[in-house]
């Protein structure tokens, strides 16, 4: 991948920005020479050679081995420090809370996890309280205080979804009066950021993932429930109230009417299915990897969902010209790759008339998506810059 540019200022009183786009480009591109941060910033090479020494120095970058040209001193490459920083993501899902210690380079230190027929915030809070320690109890004791944050990633208005997964209509109803990030501030000391998690999912892609070059995609999340996301000049577009995205409620054909894609290509849907052929749906929530579910149910699944899919592109599409689709889920990395081949099959079926078709391709994170994109959330907020910044000029 060519190294992209991130423009950077020589003036006083910008360093902490100018810190940003350095670590952001190491993140993006992995250990880079001096030389090579200063030609993607513009900034001088004095100037870079302070930055990095300041970032050395508090333990965010370490020194590679020296790379030796033909002519010259050897080149230095720099990367981001394990150590350097700690950060806790936490999903909230409706089957299943998930938490997640990651470092400076995004490597995944430990998780815990948790299934439930549906979640409460009571539950949540003990859940991360316990699991905080735990993880925290993993690293070494000079590290803990490098912990920098607490990101969660939950279905917005989580309440509105309690038949759909069979819960009594009010079981979900003391998340309409709790305020979780606050109350998950007090408990663990730390930072906490909150976002939908579809959005962080897709969130995901751009911090950890490889996501479509060009800086404009849609994002599809398959989990319990179908979610997604928008973006826009390399950065998620998530609206005024953070819903943009919210693609499960986009209403699509179906045999028996409109209804929303939620209601056809969710896993809840395959729950149910497997359910109704007397099966047990578990499995699917235990382990995204290896499922024995039937496969002319999990044909007829696909079938329902790439058709769901393939209208909400087309519809998306006639909005925003987005060049490229991602589909991922908490599901085998087979059946991605068959729903995607449905999807683009669906597509090709619909009139597309005055609409250029977007690419339609597999994401590159994988199940964990939403927990590693709430992780990314105060790692983006104290050490990144916007994607914006990275993206390419000219």
């Amino acid at each position: 991948m060519p190294m992209v540019s991130a423009r950077g200022s020589n003036q006083s009183g910008m360093r902490a920005h100018n810190e940003r786009v350095v670590l952001s480009l190491v993140r993006r591109h992995g250990a880079l020479p001096k030389a090579d941060i200063a030609r993607a910033t513009g900034l001088s090479a004095q100037t870079v050679s302070v930055i990095m020494r300041g970032l050395e120095a508090d333990g965010l970058l370490v020194k590679g081995t020296p790379v030796r040209g033909k002519v010259g001193q050897p080149s230095v490459p720099m990367s981001l420090a394990p150590d350097g920083a700690y950060f806790f993501g936490l999903k909230i899902g409706r089957r299943s809370l998930e938490l997640m210690l990651l470092d400076f380079r995004g490597t995944i230190v430990g998780r815990q996890r948790a299934t439930h027929r549906y979640p409460t915030p009571d539950a949540t809070i003990t859940f991360v309280e316990e699991g905080v320690t735990a993880l925290t109890g993993l690293l070494p004791p000079h590290a803990t205080d490098r912990v920098s944050g607490l990101g969660i990633a939950m279905p917005f208005r989580i309440w509105d979804w309690a038949r759909s997964i069979g819960a009594a209509p009010d079981a979900l109803d003391d998340w309409r009066h709790r305020d979780i990030r606050s109350e998950l501030a007090e408990r663990t000391g730390l930072p906490v950021f909150l976002q939908n998690d579809a959005t962080s999912a897709c969130g995901a892609e751009l911090v950890f993932g490889q996501a479509p070059s060009g800086g404009e995609f849609l994002y599809f999340y398959v989990g319990t429930f179908i979610g997604g996301g928008v973006v826009l000049n390399g950065n998620v577009f998530s609206g005024v109230t953070g819903n943009a995205g919210a693609l499960g409620s986009m209403p699509v054909p179906t045999a028996d009417g409109r209804r929303q894609l939620i209601d056809v290509a969710s896993l809840s849907c395959l729950e149910t299915l497997i359910e109704k052929d007397g099966g047990d749906a578990s499995d699917l929530w235990e382990d995204w990897r290896d499922w024995t579910v039937a496969d002319p149910l999990l044909a007829a699944w696909v079938d329902g969902a790439a058709a769901g899919i393939a209208h909400a592109i087309a519809a998306a599409s006639s909005i925003i010209d987005f060049p490229s689709v991602m589909i991922d889920g908490w599901m085998p990395v087979a059946l991605r790759a068959r729903l995607v081949e449905e999807t683009r099959a669906a597509l090709a079926r619909i009139n597309l008339a005055g609409l250029n078709p977007p690419a339609i391709v597999e994401g590159t994170v994988g199940a964990d998506a939403r927990t590693l994109g709430a992780a990314s959330l105060p790692l983006s907020e104290r050490y990144l810059v916007d994607t914006t910044a990275l993206l390419n000029y000219g």
